[in-house]
């Protein structure tokens, strides 16, 4: 037995270990999305250009997710949880010294692939190590460690910036996640329960192509596509829009506007209470219309307008999303883990294409441009999420 059980040392040790690693991958991660106009205005590019300093990492973080995954089936869940946060952390103390945007790009890429090694291992790892009774609490925590972080490289790279630069603020977090590397190398617990096993490409491919050949499956993977394609549309542009007039807002302000993350601590609970009671059909479309509410509200040129709007929609999406990657591993009768890297794949794949996409309307049509591509995911999502019901009564029909 001796799994890791909640009160003890070593269940301490353990989450907290995976909340800072959790957090320092994605405050590395989402570290340029703050500073896409200082990239604008120092390598003279446009806005959708600047986004490609999230795209391609965001790329590259979805592709590498499956290949991860299997790797750390035979070579192990920490040694290469290890690699990937100290490999990040290096890189962004590199990225701080870029001479050129293309550097920095190339540089983002390699890092998007170091990112791939914490989230594809770190459930894996603890669906291994922890008391079945544990686990809940255990996931729970180190979710949180990844909304948190992200949240916090928003605003240490926009407060920095605004203090002394977008390099400064690099800097520092490159030095504060190699500190948090060495704390996470030293206090997480050797794996007990993991047992390697040879990589069976033609066994894994073949479970890969029946995932894909599930039609509802493919519905969630498109629900999660366009879920963050317009999640990520929002959240890049809507920084150009608010330092420029009428607002013209500090660097660091608008860094803390990122803070409104927190109320998608709330709706993901919430929502699946709501499941429970209502049918996950029903509260993911909910989530979906209130995301485009919020989204419409943002057209309004009031700031506080601007604020509830934007709080609406991220309201709503923490909440979809919630019910939808949930929904993954529920569906999945085999290959749990690489059916949730899939959905992975495709959720930051979304990040990755709407993030650059929406520069082009933000570029041509301001932001009722970016707010328009946005209402065009949400409208596929929304479809997307009456054919899975579809599918889902279907089933149940079929079933009884």
């Amino acid at each position: 037995m001796d799994y890791i059980q909640k009160g003890t040392r070593d269940f301490r040790k353990t989450n907290l270990a995976l909340f800072a690693a959790g957090f320092i991958t994605f405050a590395n991660l989402y570290s340029t999305q703050a500073v896409l106009p200082e990239f604008s205005k120092e390598f003279h590019i446009s806005p959708t250009v600047a986004s490609l300093s999230l795209s391609l990492a965001t790329f590259a973080l979805a592709i590498s997710l499956v290949i991860f995954g299997s790797l750390s089936e035979a070579w192990g869940r920490k040694r290469l949880m290890t690699i990937s946060i100290v490999s990040a952390s290096v890189l962004t103390l590199a990225i701080a010294f870029s001479p050129s945007f293309e550097l920095l790009l190339v540089l983002r890429i390699i890092q998007g692939i170091t990112f791939a090694g914490l989230p594809a291992i770190a459930m894996a790892y603890l669906g291994e190590e922890m008391e079945l009774k544990s686990l809940g609490v255990a996931m729970g925590l180190y979710i949180s460690g990844n909304s948190v972080g992200g949240l916090a490289g928003r605003i240490i790279m926009g407060t920095m910036t605004d203090l002394f630069s977008w390099k400064v603020g690099m800097i520092f977090l490159g030095l504060l996640s190699i500190t948090i590397s060495i704390y996470f190398v030293v206090a997480l617990p050797n794996s007990k329960h993991f047992e390697p096993r040879k990589l069976q490409v033609k066994a894994l491919a073949s479970s890969l192509l029946a995932h894909l050949k599930d039609p509802g499956m493919l519905c969630l993977f498109g629900i999660g596509f366009t879920l963050m394609a317009g999640f990520v549309s929002l959240y890049n542009y809507i920084s150009f829009k608010l330092l420029d007039p009428p607002y013209s807002l500090s660097t660091t302000i608008v860094g803390w506007i990122f803070i409104i993350y927190l109320v998608g601590t709330f709706s993901s609970t919430w929502f699946g209470s709501l499941a429970d009671r209502y049918g996950r059909s029903r509260v993911l479309i909910a989530g979906i219309i209130i995301m485009f509410a919020g989204s419409l509200i943002t057209l309004d040129i009031h700031l506080a307008l601007k604020i509830v709007g934007i709080t609406i929609f991220t309201f709503g999406f923490f909440g979809a999303h919630s019910i939808a990657s949930g929904w993954v591993s529920q569906r999945a009768k085999h290959d749990k883990a690489q059916a949730t890297s899939l959905y992975l794949f495709f959720y930051y794949f979304g990040s990755s294409i709407g993030g650059t996409a929406s520069g082009i309307f933000w570029s041509k049509f301001g932001w009722s441009g970016v707010v328009s591509i946005i209402a065009c995911f949400l409208l596929v999502a929304i479809v997307l999420s009456d054919c899975l019901r579809r599918f889902s009564v279907h089933e149940l029909k079929r079933l009884y």
